[in-house]
């Protein structure tokens, strides 16, 4: 199936994103958790693509072994860092023999130590070039790309960023995948500007649950994202990790109620490998999944 069309009319699409676990251990526990995940029948589910590329390997073994052992069709991140194009052809290569079924697009941070993105000899500079290279050369798979509600740190002007986004959807983008955010009057300015500057594929927002403060303080610091002063507060009133988690989650699924309520055409979830919290909201909210 297309991507587009997990979110055509009168059904919310749902995805989940992992990241590649680093130890054996962590590989177990990541597939517990998407053993949990499945009951919520997720159209699809995605893995990062580490820093520098430096997962590249272990993305693929994860959505490889996903889909076979879960029959759930998969996304692979690919960046820019740190590679040319003849390594991006060779892992784009190398997912279409193990089935891939799509590639999130992205130009990558800077590698650590670095403040600007510097592409390699023979690399690409931006994420609408790669968004082109794999509609031009491996077509068979689907293409989604990252939106920004709160603006990309690195644009000049939130002009800009939509003009960026939009090369990347001409390129050939099927969806958008949003960065995390917690306003969600942010994401509908969003999508209306994106509608008005011309960009009608889906635009899904992404949703990271906060379970710790800490944690989703260093997150937020790294990307951009602002976090509600109230809502800080309340997480803040009992540093209980049981509490914080508890708050994070009633927070998360009024926040996703009110999108699909006004209309998102589906929610693509952070779920930290992990599966409780994601639950959790999807239990309350008991969202329709037809077929």
């Amino acid at each position: 199936m297309t991507l587009a069309a997990y979110y055509r009319s009168g059904r919310c699409g749902l995805s989940f994103e992992l990241f590649p676990p680093k130890t054996e251990a962590g590989e177990q526990a990541l597939i517990h958790h998407v053993d949990q995940l499945t009951q919520f029948q997720p159209d699809f589910i995605t893995c990062t693509y580490g820093a520098g590329g430096s997962t590249r390997d272990k993305t693929l073994e994860i959505v490889d072994r996903v889909k076979r052992q879960f029959n759930i069709p998969v996304a692979s991140h690919l960046t820019c860092v740190n590679a040319s194009v003849d390594q991006l052809r060779a892992y784009l290569a190398e997912a279409g023999r193990r089935g891939i079924d799509y590639i999130v697009a992205l130009r990558g941070d800077p590698p650590q130590g670095e403040t600007e993105f510097q592409s390699v000899a023979g690399g690409l500079q931006y994420a609408n070039q790669l968004v082109d290279l794999i509609r031009g050369e491996f077509p068979n798979f689907g293409i989604a790309v990252a939106g920004y509600p709160e603006t990309h740190q690195e644009a000049v002007s939130p002009e800009a960023d939509l003009e960026n986004l939009k090369r990347k959807v001409d390129a050939g983008a099927d969806i958008v995948i949003t960065q995390l955010f917690y306003n969600n009057d942010d994401f509908f300015r969003f999508r209306d500007r994106a509608q008005q500057a011309g960009i009608s594929v889906p635009l899904v927002p992404g949703i990271l649950p906060v379970t710790n403060l800490a944690q989703i303080q260093r997150i937020t610091a790294m990307c951009g994202a602002q976090l509600p002063a109230e809502f800080v507060a309340a997480l803040g009133r009992d540093e209980d990790p049981d509490s914080q988690y508890r708050v994070g989650v009633e927070f998360a699924t009024r926040q996703v109620q009110d999108l699909v309520d006004h209309g998102v055409p589906g929610v693509h979830f952070y779920v930290l490998n992990k599966s409780q919290a994601t639950s959790a909201i999807l239990t309350a909210l008991n969202l329709a999944r037809s077929s």
